[in-house]
């Protein structure tokens, strides 16, 4: 039974992704004992044996499969598989970072999981150190990471990282590099199987790989699942919701957005000087703005894969309020916030100029937790799902495209809308 212990799948969690690494490993546990749960107790009525007796028959079956002379856990029973595979990172004072793997990994599917945007404090070094990592930092800890995995022998290494790194970097304008090409290459080199990330910022990208597969998974069913909490999309109290793209680069995944909700689609065209670089909410290269449709008296949605110093997002948001949306909510699958971007955004909250942001916890941040616009939906589950899937070659298509369990979701709205009438008459 491969949803026990022991297991051939491995999570080895870098200091910047651990507390996501964490959470999805929680899910993973879950969905293992549960999916153990289910196939024993098929095939106990199918083959009419008795549950403790097929239990114990599958924990035997695993022992005699597994290298391991030693076998821990109960014989009885069902034993959680561990995932996690120990990992001591040392920070060096000149900024050198090594990973040393403290268990045998050799033949063993490894996910090495990684959050590039986590800027927030990390102790190296058994505590005595508290490190702040760039990005480079951690693209640098992931790239050592993966060597460590590679010279043990791993079977397979597959990289989480929500956040793609320097995905933003993926085309040329002038004589510049193709940075987000260039670490494709080298996750490649160095033997990585698949990637799995996030909303990533240009789908060209996975034109960069040539044997390494790019599982790209949508945050959207999540999202959707918080807007419907604070937006009546359904029943005879519905409010009037337009999905307004912020500019050209995000029409896909705002129509996408549109035809789930069965709503409207409006455009913001922003007029951008590329000459001067942003450097920070306040300070933008946006010269003007104009509005393609109409929000006059109506829920403005707008979505985006990521939100670095937000300039962008706020200017949209204020100009929405200014065109007469009753609300106005944004949907970011990557909030980065870097900067003083939150301070920014209470400002803009406590002036009216937007009702809540919904992003996901792929990308940490302690600070944003006690902000009342802010809304935090989890989509570890979606990645544990993912990689049990991956792990045991089950297909990916309907989680990869999740317009029918949207559509599911907002006939379940609809449905309690109805259930709840009786009780709003009384």
């Amino acid at each position: 039974m491969p949803y026990s212990e022991p297991t051939n799948l491995g999570v080895i969690a870098c200091p910047g992704g651990a507390i996501f690494a964490d959470e999805v490993i929680s899910h993973l546990r879950q969905m293992y004992k549960h999916r153990f749960t289910l196939k024993s107790d098929v095939i106990a009525k199918r083959y009419n044996i008795e549950k403790d007796k097929l239990v114990q028959d599958m924990n035997f079956r695993n022992d005699l499969a597994t290298s391991d002379l030693v076998v821990r856990g109960s014989t009885d029973q069902y034993r959680v598989p561990k995932f996690k595979v120990d990992t001591l990172f040392t920070w060096f004072a000149n900024g050198e970072v090594k990973a040393e793997i403290l268990e045998c990994v050799r033949g063993k599917d490894i996910y090495i999981f990684q959050d590039v945007e986590n800027h927030e404090p990390i102790k190296m070094n058994g505590g005595k150190n508290e490190v702040v990592f760039s990005v480079n930092d951690h693209v640098m800890t992931l790239l050592v990471t993966i060597d460590a995995v590679q010279q043990a022998g791993a079977a397979s290494i597959t990289l989480v990282v929500p956040a793609f790194p320097y995905s933003r970097q993926h085309k040329k304008k002038s004589r510049e590099g193709l940075t987000a090409s260039l670490l494709s290459h080298i996750y490649e080199m160095k033997g990585v199987t698949r990637v799995v990330t996030l909303d990533i910022h240009s789908r060209e990208i996975v034109n960069a790989f040539n044997t390494t597969y790019l599982d790209n998974l949508h945050a959207s069913y999540q999202i959707i699942r918080e807007l419907t909490k604070v937006v009546n999309l359904t029943g005879p109290n519905k409010e009037d919701l337009v999905v307004v793209s912020p500019d050209t680069g995000a029409i896909d995944r705002n129509k996408f957005y549109a035809s789930g909700l069965k709503v409207p689609l409006a455009m913001i065209y922003k007029e951008r000087d590329y000459s001067v670089v942003t450097q920070d909410a306040k300070n933008t290269n946006i010269k003007s703005i104009k509005l393609l449709g109409d929000v006059k008296g109506k829920v403005a949605f707008l979505a985006d894969d990521m939100l670095g110093t937000g300039g962008t997002l706020l200017k949209a948001m204020g100009f929405l309020k200014e065109q007469g949306a009753t609300k106005v909510i944004a949907a970011i699958s990557l909030p980065f916030f870097t900067g003083n971007a939150i301070e920014l955004f209470d400002q803009a909250y406590k002036d009216g100029l937007f009702y809540r942001v919904i992003g996901t916890n792929a990308v940490y941040h302690s600070n944003l937790k006690d902000k009342e616009w802010f809304i935090s939906t989890n989509v570890s589950g979606l990645f544990a799902n993912v990689i049990t899937r991956i792990h045991h070659n089950q297909g990916l298509s309907d989680l990869l495209d999740n317009r029918n369990i949207i559509d599911k979701l907002i006939k379940k709205s609809d449905s309690n809308e109805k259930t709840d009438k009786p009780e709003q008459a009384e």
